[in-house]
């Protein structure tokens, strides 16, 4: 596959990761009565992720995620000179699937955009942690969680790590 059909991938892979995993936050996890809440939530990403490394995995790597092609790159995995074009598709396909994920929630009467799906810290006025972690919480959560999701995808996606159930990991 060429470098711009596997950036093609990258980017409906990540407006997909977006769309369904932002989209279940934006849209179902407090629905009255029959809210999916954060478990549902977390389990649209899973599964966005899980859909997507079945779909392109063996088009693109998966990857998703700019993080995880730096990490790829930096573990010997994933050469260089290809970073930029997928973290250009990746932020493109991050862009594209929280536009078409505002057009359907502004439909609604009432909408207000507020956080739209997005994290980070401080609480209170103007915060976007529901939990009110600091700014260093949400560093230290950031470094520690990227760095076991890459261990996770370089020993799954190892040559001598079982075939085929990489995606499920």
């Amino acid at each position: 596959m060429s470098l711009a059909q596997r950036s093609l991938a990258e980017l409906v892979g990540t407006f997909w990761l977006v769309f369904g995993g932002c989209g279940s936050a934006v849209l179902s996890a407090a629905f009255p009565e029959l809210g999916i809440g954060f478990l549902g939530v977390a389990l649209a990403f899973g599964l966005t992720v899980l859909t997507m490394a079945f779909a392109i995995g063996h088009i693109s790597g998966c990857h998703l995620n700019p993080a995880v092609s730096v990490g790829l790159c930096a573990g010997g995995r994933f050469p260089a000179k290809e970073l930029p074009a997928y973290i250009i598709a990746q932020v493109i396909g991050g862009i594209i699937g929280a536009g078409v994920l505002y057009l359907i929630a502004s439909g609604k009467a009432g909408f207000e955009l507020g956080g739209f799906a997005s994290n980070g810290y401080g609480g209170g006025e103007g915060g976007h942690s529901p939990g009110g972690y600091s700014l260093t919480a949400g560093l230290i959560t950031e470094i520690v969680l990227t760095f076991m999701f890459l261990v996770v995808i370089l020993g799954s996606t190892d040559p001598r790590a079982p075939k085929g159930f990489a995606p499920i990991a």
